[in-house]
């Protein structure tokens, strides 16, 4: 199945989301709609019951909650199209499926990744999940095109701006590309590095993202652990509410149509950072 909508079937996420490991609660979710962020994206692999979508959408209005990502060798598909279609049926069009193949260092079943893609897409579009209502994690560009050929696009995790608009070239306008992007807000460079360090460091030991930061121009020295400054700097974004701002729409400039926020530094600076930063992002809080 290839996807041939227009642009404006594109998933409506608005134009800054947030991405966390673990699920917002669904109190931490009213507070970021009130802010004016469109989307919440749950990472970390979620299992595939989904089970903890219908409690954020249920506390909310306009929310969309997506997955970033489902992985394909820990989800079963079929359980996964069921858990789509039970929680579309109850929230028409607030919820967004994104899956992807995780990665090979971590999962000893992981052959053939793009084929089994290919297959659990399949899976997919056989039970009638809508590509429309589905996203891809992609970083190179046979990926990225099939994501543009099978869903509604690319949610490419730890990229950069240029990244985006590299995607944004590849797969012209009609596709969706919702790049996430790491913040700690701190004009403490070196400490915004130390916390994006310990975020990174995983990412630095596989071999899918090594490869795509070195397609963007970083060096084996670059990509080193703890990964020289220069590379933190451009995947974590930090200084001011303003700063942070004009970094994270770079990706906007680059040709993104929404960008998914991860907050860094614990979970009790997620929403004083997302407050922070809602005004200077030029979101619109819900009265």
């Amino acid at each position: 199945m290839t996807n041939s909508e227009g642009p404006s079937l594109k998933p409506a996420l608005g134009r800054f989301g947030v991405w966390t490991g673990e699920p917002a609660t669904p109190d931490q979710a009213v507070e970021i709609e009130k802010l004016g962020y469109g989307t919440v994206w749950v990472g970390a692999s979620p299992a595939a019951d989904l089970a903890f979508v219908e409690p954020i959408l249920e506390k909310t209005e306009t929310l969309q909650v997506a997955t970033g990502i489902v992985n394909i060798w820990t989800a079963d598909a079929d359980e996964v199209a069921e858990s789509y279609h039970r929680i579309e049926k109850a929230f028409p069009g607030r919820f967004l499926l994104g899956v992807g193949v995780g990665h090979p260092e971590h999962t000893q079943e992981y052959t053939k990744p793009y084929q089994a893609l290919v297959d659990y897409l399949d899976k997919l579009d056989a039970a009638k999940v809508p590509t429309s209502r589905m996203v891809v994690a992609a970083l190179g560009p046979k990926v990225l095109k099939l994501a543009a050929q099978r869903s509604a696009g690319a949610h490419p995790y730890l990229t950069t701006p240029v990244h985006t608009g590299q995607a944004r070239e590849l797969l012209g306008p009609t596709v969706l590309i919702a790049p996430e992007h790491k913040v700690v807000l701190t004009d403490d460079a070196e400490k915004a590095r130390e916390i994006g360090r310990g975020t990174v460091d995983f990412y630095l030991g596989l071999s899918n993202y090594v490869n795509n930061w070195k397609r963007l121009g970083f060096t084996e020295e670059d990509l080193e652990r703890p990964g020289s400054d220069r590379f933190i700097d451009a995947v974590v974004a930090y200084g001011s509410p303003d700063e942070i701002a004009a970094r994270l729409s770079e990706h906007l400039a680059a040709g993104a149509d929404h960008v998914a926020i991860q907050v860094l530094g614990g979970g009790d600076e997620l929403l004083s950072t997302l407050e922070e930063l809602a005004g200077p992002l030029d979101l619109k809080a819900a009265d």
